[in-house]
């Protein structure tokens, strides 16, 4: 396949990931390399202040810029720079398994679905991460939709106009829920990767403990509410 008409782009947003965005990237060319397919990476870089443009780039990734502090923004940018018909999202600090490129050309080409989200399996486990799990599950629940990495048709992206901008967390529950109405309305299916998802580190809570959410569940409440105070406190304004 010519390599300017990739099968997927696969889209990550980027804060100061120097840490992390080498094994992603990493990850997704090596489940391309096994599919046997042709994948762009394409990187948003977000207010970085480290070296994690250089790495993305030296490793073939494809970088802009959108430094406004806000996710959806993020997300889009890196979207809307990419040229396959086909997307998937991933966070810089997860990553991908041998299979997970196949398992998301096989699901986005299946016309019984719009898109969908993955099974994500943490990096690690603890009584007290299980705990924190725990408490978000509720919210998880709640709407029966699976999250982590979504995958989906760039039209389905177009016409749902992206990830709503006005939203500063929880903006992925929302972009889902309007996915599943698009799939509805066409008469399809919201899909779910769960053999082979991807993998996601636990900085978060190596940052503020493994029982933080289960200690907090008024913090994890503003957090799904869309409180702007708590998101800076647990996503943009964490040092990296």
């Amino acid at each position: 396949m010519s390599a300017r008409h990739p099968a997927l782009s696969v889209t990550i947003p980027a804060h100061n990931e120097e840490r992390f965005i080498g094994k992603c990237i990493e990850s997704v060319f090596q489940s391309a390399q096994k599919a046997g397919q042709h994948v762009e990476v394409v990187v948003a870089l977000n207010r970085c202040t480290d070296q994690t443009g250089l790495i993305a780039e030296s490793l073939g990734a494809r970088c802009v810029v959108e430094d406004k502090k806000c996710i959806s923004a993020v997300r889009n940018a890196a979207i809307r720079a990419s040229s396959a018909p086909a997307i998937a999202t991933i966070d810089a600090d997860s990553w991908m398994s041998e299979n997970t490129v196949a398992a998301v050309l096989d699901h986005v080409h299946d016309p019984r679905y719009v898109g969908g989200g993955s099974m994500i399996t943490p990096e690690r486990m603890s009584v007290g991460l299980f705990f924190s799990a725990m408490t978000v599950l509720p919210y998880v629940i709640k709407h029966r939709l699976s999250y982590g990495m979504f995958w989906f048709k760039k039209d389905a992206f177009e016409q749902l106009n992206g990830f709503d901008e006005n939203m500063v967390s929880v903006e992925d529950v929302d972009f889902a829920l309007r996915l599943r109405a698009l799939g509805r309305q066409r008469g399809q299916q919201y899909g779910t990767i769960w053999r082979h998802g991807i993998t996601t580190s636990c900085r978060k809570f190596d940052t503020f403990g493994d029982w933080y959410f289960f200690k907090n569940p008024g913090l994890v409440r503003r957090i799904f509410e869309g409180d702007r105070a708590a998101a800076d406190h647990f996503f943009y304004d964490v040092d990296r």
